[in-house]
């Protein structure tokens, strides 16, 4: 049977702003995966969204919000501006977990500039987010919290992707904490090729539920 995705539009006061949020949340679930977009893109990004829902299937809640309000977005430098948003993705951890309270473990999946900011953010948190997925990431906007970071992290990235996966293997060798990079073979950087997106889904799935544990679904 197919599961079917239970989600709700949410606004985030924080920071002086109201950020625009889907939170998917499965009955007795005790863990969120907190998304961080990339440059120009937002909690609609249907990439992001695929990911979300099949961690839902798999268990997980899931928070898909905008780094950004829509002025500040038209500001090109803020979509690069990294301490702003981990600051952002820091504020509303601390948002969940006083609006959740039985939410016991919080995960981060970041893609691009969005993974820079899941990595200065829980390198910040410590060992309050339970791991973090990079896809397509950009770690090395994040160079000064790699050696610092101590949550699990894995690095995804699509093995036509050459740039970036440059700056990920270099980024991968600054980490001290448990970590893991991955080819998507065939992916170029949006993961738009058949299949590609799925293996992400998958991969990101498997990482979070070793590090986490979340009530398993039973079919």
């Amino acid at each position: 049977m197919k599961k079917e995705i239970m989600q709700n539009q949410v606004q985030i006061s924080i920071d002086h702003v109201n950020l625009e949020g889907i939170l998917g949340l499965p009955e007795a679930t005790n863990t969120i995966i907190v998304f961080a977009h990339g440059s120009g893109s937002s909690r609609l990004s249907e990439r992001n969204q695929f990911v979300a829902h099949e961690l839902y299937k798999a268990g997980f809640g899931y928070l898909l919000f905008d780094l950004l309000t829509t002025s500040e977005d038209l500001d090109y430098e803020n979509r690069f501006n990294i301490p702003l948003l981990a600051n952002r993705l820091q504020l509303v951890t601390e948002w969940v977990k006083s609006s959740y309270k039985n939410i016991k473990n919080i995960g981060y999946f970041g893609a691009s500039t969005g993974a820079a900011a899941a990595i200065v953010a829980s390198s910040e948190l410590e060992k309050e987010i339970v791991a973090v997925v990079s896809r397509g990431g950009r770690p090395d906007l994040a160079k000064d919290s790699l050696k610092s970071i101590k949550s699990p992290i894995l690095l995804i990235v699509g093995g036509n992707d050459f740039d970036v996966y440059e700056l990920n293997k270099h980024a991968y060798e600054l980490v001290h904490s448990e970590k893991k990079l991955t080819i998507v073979k065939g992916a170029t950087h949006l993961f738009e090729e058949p299949g590609t997106l799925e293996e992400v889904a998958k991969l990101a799935v498997d990482w979070f539920k070793k590090h986490s544990n979340v009530p398993q679904i039973i079919s």
